[in-house]
């Protein structure tokens, strides 16, 4: 229990390697910075569970993974399937990341939802199915509609959240209409929090027609100003929660590890297990 700080993805943070790390190493790098990651690979394909195996293998015994669900699990590919082949497609999910459970390495499995994901009847009713295939697992809902937290059903969203036992991904974004969500400080589940920073590029968040919008996205630096504020609403939940995993995303320009670092550091926080670093091979 504590508070962990991470980054999404382990592959594009520059800052964290040398020019000679090999991709396959790179996990095994990240691991001797931060304690926790978000395996996003996961939310594009099924991955094989012998990814798995090596990843629980190259990060030590305390590492924690936020695996995110597969997209078809959340709709993003608009494709519209029976209940039964959902549940399929969930069971094929579940197996593949039993190497993580096992080990004793899964903080939470992040179900991120597509913009057009709104309050309405028949979207409560998925919900309410995925919770009820993973029982066992800690789930984290990401909401990417506002209308979940618009004034007439701010208080039904949270009541059902903490009912059904969801852990709330609260998230930093930018303000940028329906397709985004407000900050929301509700822990919603007894033990875990996950707070997910996106950036506030307002202007690139939207896809508005350009080419290169997945590229500039997240592109955004937070501020000192920026971080302190949170630091302390990281306190105040802190109080309501046990455990918090922080995770930066806000990384087209290469921002997530420097900012996570710095938070770090404003919370005064120092990880014991970590991986060895390289250079402290022949530190005695």
């Amino acid at each position: 229990m504590g508070i962990n700080i991470g980054l999404t993805g382990w592959g594009d943070h520059a800052s964290l390697y040398t020019d000679q790390t090999k991709p396959a190493n790179k996990l095994s790098e990240y691991a001797s910075h931060f304690p926790v990651v978000e395996v996003d690979t996961a939310f594009y394909a099924i991955q094989p569970q012998t990814h798995y195996e090596k990843w629980v293998q190259q990060t030590p015994e305390s590492f924690k993974f936020v695996v995110k669900a597969f997209s078809q699990l959340t709709g993003h590919d608009r494709e519209s399937r029976t209940v039964q082949e959902a549940k399929d497609l969930m069971k094929r999910y579940e197996e593949s990341i039993q190497p993580v459970v096992e080990a004793g390495k899964l903080e939470a499995l992040l179900f991120q939802f597509p913009p057009w994901f709104d309050v309405r009847k028949q979207h409560i009713q998925k919900l309410r199915l995925i919770r009820e295939w993973m029982d066992d697992y800690p789930l984290a809902l990401e909401f990417r509609n506002r209308t979940w937290f618009q004034p007439s059903y701010y208080e039904q969203t949270i009541a059902f959240m903490r009912k059904q036992n969801w852990i709330h991904a609260i998230c930093d974004e930018p303000q940028a209409g329906e397709g985004s969500v407000p900050r929301v400080l509700e822990p919603t589940h007894s033990e875990k929090t996950l707070v997910r920073f996106h950036g506030r590029n307002v202007h690139g968040w939207n896809k508005n027609g350009r080419k290169d919008w997945r590229k500039v996205r997240f592109l955004y630096r937070y501020n000192k100003e920026e971080l302190l504020e949170w630091a302390g609403r990281i306190k105040e939940l802190k109080e309501k929660t046990p455990s918090i995993t922080m995770l930066f995303n806000n990384n087209s320009g290469g921002d997530a590890a420097d900012n996570a670092k710095q938070m770090m550091n404003i919370l005064n926080l120092q990880y014991d297990d970590l991986n060895p670093r390289q250079m402290d091979l022949f530190q005695f």
